[in-house]
């Protein structure tokens, strides 16, 4: 009897108290400035590596006591407590909280900011949404924000499409600053580096290069392939005088194949639309779209179907569907059939991002990435602007290390790889593409541009 006794009634409660001891039901005392996250779902996953990027505090609210301390043994910050219960934000210390987003369903994200709402009046809850009415629901209940990804993923994916012609495309600006991709296909700038283009004479700033999905930084020295695609920095102006020298190149009025009648490929089309770009939709039900000329009927995976949507000659294929093993192997299928193509792909989870430019995808946005950077932004006084996977747009003050040299002595693209694309002087003026020999200063603000690993490169650097 003895074993069985020391267990049952020593070693099961010594566990059960370190158990719950590692994970917390309350918050410290005087914890404030923290973003509290009412679900664990891929959105949550990419808001936390951006918290912890950016050295934010956070919390993680989780009903589940097995799950909670399974959480916990990850490495993440867990607080256990039921998320219909009022206690539980009072003891997240709500009213203190920086920020309160709620990523899960419409009715919980409801609920979480009606109880919010009760004990936090005045800290931003920010929701995520399916439809234009569980918005109104959402601000109704105490929400800041609801935002409804879907419809913005659709969007984003539709901007990415510059299949068709070689003018620019905006795919995301930050105040005046915008900026667009261009196709260099059947174009005079393939074949020649960007020093020989000449293109600073038009105004605008080669960024960054995509060629088959993989970023590239832009030196004088890179070259245009003939399947690359610009990424440029510039003015309204500065694009319409580059759109001016490049409209007569590689016009196409084939219609784009979007893969997925979902949410997003709805949204996608209707971007498209606006655009002026003709498309059709390939769906398993017929009743997707009302125009009865645009959807195609039938399983993605059956050539006989995209056949019949015209991916034999459609200047680019958009692919929508929230499986993202599928859209590999969509991807990988168009390739084989058009390696002239322009593929643009969504991928729910971010690790999938790189297996499907390895599959050939020019472009790929992440769901869960778009959606915790537009949360983010909310913390960060949209700062941060995403271009594409892996590339953002972030302003920061001009650091002590840098003041007083000049845009090409500070040596930031060399030592960082990230590039200064606008400057923000004392007076508020923004400064697009400023000279090499522009001086900084510490009444400036400059706005660079660079993938993930730059920016925290640069933060690491000079952040203060």
């Amino acid at each position: 009897l003895l074993p069985f006794t020391i267990i049952q009634f020593f070693y099961a409660p010594w566990v059960a108290a370190q158990t719950e001891a590692r994970t917390p039901r309350k918050l410290p005392e005087g914890t404030s400035g923290h973003v509290i996250l009412t679900a664990h779902n891929p959105v949550s996953e990419a808001l936390i590596r951006k918290l912890e990027q950016f050295e934010y505090d956070y919390v993680l609210l989780q009903p589940d006591f097995d799950e909670a301390s399974r959480l916990h043994d990850m490495g993440l910050q867990v607080m256990f407590g039921p998320l219909d219960a009022l206690e539980t934000y009072e003891y997240a210390r709500a009213d203190a909280a920086a920020l309160v987003a709620a990523t899960a369903d419409d009715v919980l994200n409801t609920n979480a900011a009606f109880l919010t709402r009760q004990f936090a009046p005045d800290v931003p809850v920010i929701a995520t949404a399916t439809t234009s009415t569980a918005v109104t629901i959402l601000e109704k209940a105490g929400a800041t924000q609801g935002f409804r990804f879907g419809e913005m993923m659709g969007r984003a994916l539709a901007r990415c499409m510059v299949g068709g012609d070689a003018v620019t495309h905006e795919v995301g600006r930050l105040d005046e600053l915008r900026v667009a991709e261009a196709n260099a296909y059947r174009t005079p700038l393939v074949g020649k580096s960007l020093r020989e283009n000449r293109l600073r004479e038009l105004g605008v700033n080669v960024i960054g290069l995509w060629e088959r999905g993989e970023f590239r930084d832009a030196t004088p020295d890179t070259v245009v392939g003939e399947h690359t695609i610009l990424l440029l920095a510039g003015s309204t102006e500065q694009l319409a005088a580059y759109d001016e020298a490049f409209v007569i190149y590689n016009v196409s009025v084939k219609p784009v194949v979007i893969v997925g009648g979902g949410r997003v490929g709805s949204a996608t089309a209707e971007a498209l639309g606006a655009r002026g770009v003709d498309w059709r939709l390939v769906a398993l039900r017929p009743d997707v779209v009302t125009d009865a000329e645009r959807p195609v009927t039938g399983d993605a995976r059956d050539p006989e179907v995209l056949k019949r949507a015209g991916i034999e000659d459609a200047p680019a294929v958009i692919i929508t569907t929230h499986d993202d093993s599928l859209n590999t192997y969509l991807t990988i299928y168009c390739r084989s059939i058009r390696p002239d193509i322009e593929i643009i792909s969504r991928a729910t989870l971010e690790r999938n991002i790189e297996t499907m430019h390895r599959a050939g995808a020019d472009f790929v946005h992440s769901y869960a990435s778009m959606a915790a950077t537009t949360i983010f932004n909310q913390l960060k006084g949209d700062r941060i602007v995403t271009i594409a996977e892996g590339l953002d747009i972030f302003r920061v003050r001009v650091p002590k290390a840098l003041d007083g040299k000049t845009v090409m002595s500070c040596g930031v693209r060399e030592s960082t790889e990230c590039t200064i694309v606008a400057l923000r002087d004392s007076s508020g003026s923004l400064i697009i593409n400023p000279a090499p020999d522009t001086p900084l200063s510490r009444n400036h603000e400059m706005v660079l541009a660079g993938s993930q690993a730059a920016e925290t490169k640069f933060l690491d650097q000079y952040g203060e």
